[in-house]
């Protein structure tokens, strides 16, 4: 039995972490008292700037609602070597489109890949997309470290 404990990483072990993207969880505050609504989402990481981008589904058929402006929660969490690593980043969703992150954003979309994971039962093409951008306000990072016996 092997003894473990958590610890920080540090920017650049949390950057290899996150890589260019993947997959996390999102977390949208709900309109009232019940629980958040946590949404399985992929995303991609610009390490330059420490942002968050997503590709999120919109329209009818999605129970994420209006997303622009929303206090978020997102997690990314896996394993490496048998020893588990998250990140937990916080702040408010940004859509790209507006004017004051537009070209920020669109340089920052180049340096990432946001995974397309077909999970809609339809074609991808006919699922309607926005793009937002999470600059954290808040983020923290562990991972699982092996203490000595």
């Amino acid at each position: 039995m092997r003894d473990t404990e958590p610890t920080a990483m540090d920017a650049e072990e949390r950057n290899a972490f996150l890589g260019t993207g993947g997959t996390g969880v999102i977390s949208f505050p709900s309109s009232d008292d019940e629980s958040p609504r946590s949404v399985p989402v992929s995303y991609g990481y610009d390490k330059s700037d420490t942002t968050f981008y997503f590709r999120l589904a919109v329209g009818p058929d999605s129970d994420k609602g209006d997303v622009a402006g929303s206090h978020v929660t997102f997690v990314v969490y896996g394993q490496q070597d048998e020893n588990w690593q998250s990140v937990i980043a916080k702040g408010q969703l940004k859509e790209t489109t507006e004017a004051s992150v537009a070209t920020d954003s669109l340089e920052g979309l180049r340096r990432v890949h946001i995974p397309l994971v077909d999970i809609f039962g339809r074609p991808v093409k006919d699922v309607p997309f926005e793009f937002y951008r999470l600059v954290p306000d808040e983020m923290t990072s562990r991972k699982e470290s092996s203490t000595a016996m």
